[in-house]
């Protein structure tokens, strides 16, 4: 019988055994593993406003589309994944790397309607109501500084890496060449990287650019006296291009560093109908089909002591693999975000096993298509 949040186990699992719900091979794991680059929800973006008609094959070949080609993504077909939520009211994307959902999100306005086809972005595309919006999710990290490469003395890089500092330039007209845009960027100061999106065979401007300054206590300035800036018919859309939670970084992923991390990650998001429950099963006790079963009910019977519970999922491995998405991870969507809050309360903290279970709330988008 699977045990409860406070219970004994007859065989207490060694604490150390944290991979199952990190995704690590070991116990431990270096600031590393909080990296984006390394986190499948930097390469993830959800999109609302969808068209009624939209399927999840026609949006995958929408955005391919319109990033096929650019001279800031590498390779090609970088979406590669597409799920349509059961009511229909987004769509969860998921891309290659990264730098393509970066790319992506700066989008944010684009129709999928045939009338504005030959449209570029969402300033080209009329009002944001009817367009495309798009944005990461609740529980994206922005990514760390990256170490310091040497710069030679005025020369600006043509490559803008995903970082706290980088900044999205939307809706540039696009007859405005690099050095009109550069001119207009540098008036808050000196530039450390900057790139104008082309389409690599033509060479026309997509009305995008990416840019940051040597001096990051510039960006925040920089942003908000070019955003909503008039440029001949249209209006600049600025924003930093990486938006999210804080990072935690440095941290050994012990015990202790996972609490903090689902502390944050709480704080972040609102409390919402899905809690998730870190710290409490391993690869081995789902691989059982009868253990797996007795878990969900012993799961479902301990949470709804604290309101009434509408469904769980507990990720398995699949393929053979013990490092499958989500595995090690516990998900429980209560009828209302008070329940939630009271079972994450009282389970915060709890042990079992000499191991703490770590709770945090979870996103509903992120759960009804299974994005762990």
């Amino acid at each position: 019988m699977f045990p409860l949040p406070g219970a004994p186990r007859q065989q207490p699992m060694d604490p150390s055994r944290l991979q199952a719900f990190m995704s690590q091979p070991s116990g431990s794991a270096s600031s590393a593993a909080l990296k984006p680059s390394n986190a499948r929800q930097s390469k993830r973006l959800f999109v609302q406003n969808v068209p009624a008609t939209a399927t999840e094959d026609s949006i995958l070949q929408f955005f391919n589309l319109q990033l096929n080609g650019l001279n800031v993504i590498e390779g090609t077909d970088p979406c590669i994944s597409v799920q349509i939520s059961r009511e229909k009211d987004f769509a969860f994307l998921e891309f290659k790397a990264p730098n393509d959902a970066t790319v992506a999100l700066a989008f944010d306005g684009i129709s999928m309607e045939a009338e504005d086809a030959s449209m570029t972005n969402g300033g080209s595309n009329g009002s944001a109501a009817h367009g495309l919006s798009i944005r990461r999710p609740k529980d994206y990290i922005v990514p760390a500084v990256a170490e310091e490469t040497e710069r030679e003395e005025g020369v600006v890089s043509t490559v803008v890496p995903d970082t706290p500092h980088k900044i999205s330039v939307a809706d540039i007209p696009l007859y405005l060449t690099d050095e009109q845009v550069t001119e207009l960027l540098v008036s808050f100061g000196e530039l450390k990287a900057f790139v104008l999106v082309r389409d690599r065979s033509t060479e026309e401007s997509r009305g995008i650019a990416f840019c940051e300054y040597l001096d990051p206590s510039v960006t925040d300035i920089a942003v908000e006296g070019l955003n909503g800036m008039e440029l001949g018919d249209k209006h600049l859309k600025v924003q930093r291009a990486s938006i999210g939670m804080t990072q935690a970084s440095g941290l050994e992923m012990g015990v202790n560093a996972m609490s903090m991390l689902a502390g944050t990650t709480s704080q972040d998001l609102e409390e919402g109908r899905v809690l998730q429950m870190l710290n409490m099963v391993t690869p081995e006790e789902l691989i059982d089909n009868d253990e797996y079963e007795e878990i969900l009910e012993d799961v479902k019977e301990e949470c709804e002591k604290f309101g009434p519970v509408m469904d769980l999922k507990v990720p398995r491995p699949t393929g053979g693999s013990r490092q499958s998405a989500g595995v090690g991870k516990i998900f429980v969507r209560f009828d209302a975000p008070e329940s939630a809050g009271k079972a994450f309360r009282a389970l915060a903290g709890r042990k079992f096993a000499d191991r703490t279970v770590v709770t945090t709330f979870f996103s509903e988008e992120n759960y009804e298509v299974n994005a762990w």
